[in-house]
């Protein structure tokens, strides 16, 4: 008698665990074997770093590099490289406008891994330079796609990428020598922190639109919390909802930002 119940509920833990691994497994399997066999698209936002990129308006200097090994002379190759912290694609740090907010190296891992939330704006582009995100193009968001998700990361496709890395163009200067070009407007970041958005990009210089003097997009949102993804590639290929995004910044100690890699993993 003691052999069977034993046996018995030897065939019922291998029964559950058969079961659960039924229950884990196909996710799981379906995300890492579609990356690893190709049928998963993972598409990279991130622009390559060198000295010719677009620079902030008073920036003299972006990103230098300078052999420090060579193959033929000293049998490795390596580099040095200087740069500044918000150059190319980057992240701004809650602590770039907010004191006593994370420094990048801070923030917590799990909110660099999202949904992506893609707000496309570049019909009112072409219409408007200075276009701001406005709360009715979320409601519309929400009416076709529902509830912006808690911990989101929320992108603005504002087709501005396609003048890059023309600086000039980028710029956009207007007269009196103020950068023109869209952004986020502060009502629609309001709605966005109480949705529980996590962080913010956009294939712009900024997510405050380019006449922005105060900076308030960056200031309300960084005493959220919230991180910035600026100078993002191409957004085209990117549905509206679907994607989940993986960013991965330099993890620098005391930074306000740094460049950062941003992938998204298509559905």
């Amino acid at each position: 008698m003691q052999k069977l119940i034993t046996a018995s509920l030897l065939l019922l833990l291998a029964g559950g665990l058969m079961t659960a691994q039924r229950r884990r497994t196909p996710a799981r399997d379906t995300l890492l074997d579609g990356i690893a066999s190709g049928r998963t698209r993972v598409v990279d936002l991130t622009y390559a770093l060198n000295d010719r990129l677009p620079k902030w308006p008073g920036d003299q200097r972006g990103f230098e590099a300078r052999e420090n090994g060579n193959l033929a002379r000293d049998g490795y190759f390596t580099r040095h490289i200087w740069m500044l912290e918000h150059y190319g694609t980057h992240l701004d740090a809650p602590a770039h406008f907010v004191a006593g907010q994370q420094t990048v190296d801070q923030i917590a891992p799990q909110r660099l891994f999202g949904p992506a939330v893609v707000i496309d704006v570049t019909e009112n582009v072409r219409e408007d330079v200075d276009y701001r995100l406005l709360p009715r193009r979320l409601e519309r968001w929400e009416r076709e796609h529902g509830r912006i998700p808690q911990g989101s990361i929320v992108l603005l496709r504002t087709g501005w990428s396609r003048r890059w890395p023309d600086e000039e163009r980028y710029r956009n200067m207007g007269r009196g020598g103020n950068m023109r070009f869209p952004g986020y407007g502060v009502d629609a970041v309001k709605i966005l922190i109480q949705r529980g958005a996590v962080g913010l990009g956009i294939d712009s210089f900024s997510v405050d639109y380019g006449r922005s003097k105060e900076f308030e997009v960056h200031k309300l949102s960084h005493a959220a919390g919230l991180y910035h993804l600026e100078n993002l590639a191409d957004l085209s290929a990117l549905p509206e909802t679907g994607a989940y995004l993986v960013v991965a910044p330099i993890k620098l100690e005391g930074g306000s930002g740094g460049s950062v890699r941003v992938f998204a993993i298509l559905p």
